[in-house]
């Protein structure tokens, strides 16, 4: 049986160098009032684009979209890397994934029960996203975890790095976008650079 982590697991490596990454945050973190903006998504990086949300993931280092006949109905979105059948690199969205939930901090609140046992949470942070301005506020869980290795996951026992990032859209949806990697495949920036892609809806 496999953690949702699992099931979201991700690999993601840019090769934008710092000062894009630098630039994409800015993009991210600055907006005028009442206004929108769209996320800047790296080179080379392609878009899971859903009703609520969309996401970059690197397109150029392999991953590929999910058909949605194949992934698990509980994802809205899925871009995959497979290397000899191993299931290297995940970035995942879910939406409406729980109910009673009115804004961010009750999303990461959901979103971070899903994490598992076992799971050490590294960092809890406020991060405020591109998109509609009053669906801006989102709530950064970076966490590691153990993979188990059952449904193509790296060998258990193998030490592995998370993020989460949750909020609620416009329409009071809430979200859950994922990204998962080997401990030590990831850098900070690479990591930054996931978020700094997402835009809300």
């Amino acid at each position: 049986m496999t953690t949702p982590h699992e099931e979201a697991m991700t690999l993601t490596k840019s090769r934008t160098p710092g000062t894009a990454v630098a630039a994409a945050l800015a993009l991210t973190l600055l907006s005028g009032c009442g206004g929108t903006d769209t996320a800047a998504v790296p080179d080379g990086w392609g878009t899971l684009d859903t009703r609520s949300v969309s996401v970059g993931y690197p397109k150029n280092q392999g991953y590929a979209p999910q058909p949605a006949a194949e992934r698990s109905k509980a994802n809205a979105a899925v871009a995959l890397k497979e290397e000899k059948g191993v299931r290297t690199g995940m970035v995942s969205v879910q939406l409406d994934f729980a109910t009673g939930v009115g804004d961010a901090g009750e999303a990461a609140a959901a979103a971070g029960a899903g994490i598992g046992i076992g799971a050490t949470r590294k960092d809890t942070r406020d991060v405020r996203l591109a998109g509609e301005e009053s669906a801006r506020e989102a709530r950064r869980i970076d966490y590691e975890f153990t993979s188990t290795g059952e449904e193509s996951t790296p060998a258990e026992g193998t030490r592995m790095t998370g993020v989460v990032v949750a909020g609620v859209d416009s329409q009071d949806v809430p979200f859950a976008i994922r990204i998962n990697a080997v401990k030590g495949a990831l850098s900070a920036a690479d990591l930054d650079s996931f978020v700094a892609s997402i835009t809300v809806k």
